[in-house]
């Protein structure tokens, strides 16, 4: 879990000036003490599943179930709450300097393909853990890949802690994330809209919009 804690302490120092400035230190110090109480239960409850290619997102979870209990016991709705994960998960991401992912992109992109397919593998074959993710791959051409998405990790986890509210809105966070990685995706369905499945659609070298005002009716 020590990545899991580091991102934690990153988005919350990242969080910091902004909340102060934007709500005040009342504000900011009942959302702390909160949102820290709760990551001390969380975290001894999260199941370790091991290397998995969906590692990050999953180490990610217990920050944003954390944040999310928190919002909602100072009173904001749930779509208050995930609009503010929204704004969170930017600061964070912005610690990423843009120079950095031009050139590797290409290269995660290349070894997440791989992994990817590997991953359907595990699954088929029985290989991974019960809160793990999985997958259907499909390999289109040389810069288009998908993953469709028929078990979600994050949200097995999440329902163990009454999280689920923050769906479908911490699904919206995959475009914010390719759109600051400066990678192609799209998606058009998500278990959280209730759906059959997450189709999420990659494209090396492509681009992606994150622009929350225009809804996310036909990209989930």
């Amino acid at each position: 879990m020590d990545r899991a804690k580091l991102l934690y302490r990153l988005g919350m120092r990242r969080a910091k000036e902004r909340m102060l400035n934007d709500f005040g230190n009342g504000f900011w110090e009942e959302f702390k003490a909160n949102a820290d109480g709760w990551m001390q239960e969380i975290l001894p409850r999260v199941p370790d599943i091991g290397n998995s290619v969906f590692r990050t997102s999953y180490d990610m979870c217990p920050s944003y179930i954390a944040w999310y209990k928190s919002l909602m016991a100072m009173g904001f709705s749930s779509e208050e709450a995930g609009e503010e994960l929204w704004v969170m998960s930017e600061d964070l991401l912005k610690l990423i300097p843009k120079r950095l992912l031009k050139v590797p992109m290409k290269g995660y992109m290349a070894g997440f393909r791989d992994d990817a397919a590997l991953h359907e593998q595990r699954g088929k074959a029985g290989k991974l853990h019960p809160y793990d993710w999985q997958i259907v791959f499909t390999d289109q051409d040389d810069d288009h890949f998908e993953i469709d998405i028929t078990e979600c990790a994050m949200m097995k986890l999440s329902k163990d802690f009454d999280a689920l509210g923050m769906f479908p809105a911490v699904c919206r966070i995959d475009f914010l994330a390719a759109n600051i990685m400066e990678s192609g995706f799209s998606r058009t369905k998500t278990l959280a809209d209730g759906d059959d499945c997450c189709n999420c659609m990659y494209e090396v070298g492509g681009t992606c919009e994150w622009n929350p005002e225009r809804g996310f009716t036909d990209r989930k």
